[in-house]
């Protein structure tokens, strides 16, 4: 009867949201967004596992370690389904779980005017490090120069240096490491590496990959830019606080 509820409440919210004055916006619409209630919640360091109820059925799903409780209600878009995936840190096999990239307390919506941003576009994932300044040697690559002039670097093989500020593991069967080094370009300023090796957020990294442009995984995993198949040339661990 509960969930019965909240579809309705999606179909509502759908028709008619309000904005942060108050004011109602008829023409916002919804993007397929989908809910879900928690039944129960399993933390980790770099994830938060949740068995909830959806469609009158159970299943496990996966997102970035946050707070979550018994009983809340989430709406999410898309999901990226794993069959068989292990989780180390629980020393637990799923059979199948669902890894969403954003949930919300509230019905997702777009903006009608622009679109959902891609998920992972290097310009809203992560926030810009203020304490981050590296300096280049002349002529060692800069984040700036790999988005500036991508299509010149696009499955050419380089190295490229910087400051580990966000570390997903073992997702898709690769860890992804997010560096910056204090450059940007457009707002663009955090390159995702894809590896196989391991650095912790406050290393001082070196990876040696290759640049793929436009990066599509679906679920809503969408790379503007993407190092791919990356090898961990040299790590430096650092005591900053990002």
């Amino acid at each position: 009867m509960r969930v019965f509820f909240i579809l309705i409440l999606v179909l509502v919210f759908s028709s008619c949201v309000r904005n942060k004055n108050g004011q109602v916006i008829q023409n916002a619409v919804p993007t397929n967004a989908k809910v879900f209630e928690v039944k129960e919640v399993i933390q980790t360091s770099t994830y938060t596992y949740l068995k909830v109820t959806e469609n009158l059925g159970e299943r496990w799903v996966a997102v970035t370690k946050q707070e979550a409780n018994n009983g809340d209600i989430y709406y999410y878009e898309e999901a990226l389904q794993m069959n068989n995936f292990n989780s180390k840190e629980l020393d637990r096999t799923f059979e199948v779980i669902y890894f969403i990239n954003r949930i919300s307390k509230t019905p997702i919506t777009k903006n009608p005017m622009g679109g959902a941003m891609p998920a992972h576009s290097g310009k809203v994932e992560t926030q810009k490090s203020s304490t981050i300044t590296l300096e280049k040697a002349d002529g060692e690559i800069t984040v700036e120069q790999i988005f500036a002039k991508s299509a010149e670097f696009a499955l050419k093989e380089f190295e490229i240096r910087g400051m580990v500020v966000k570390v997903n593991k073992q997702v898709m069967g690769k860890n992804w490491i997010h560096i910056q080094d204090g450059t940007s370009n457009e707002g663009s300023f955090d390159l995702t590496v894809t590896t196989q090796d391991l650095a912790e957020i406050g290393d001082e990294v070196t990876f040696k990959g290759k640049l793929t442009l436009e990066k599509n995984f679906g679920s809503g995993y969408f790379y503007d830019v993407i190092m791919e198949e990356a090898v961990l040339v040299s790590k430096k661990e650092a005591n900053l606080q990002l």
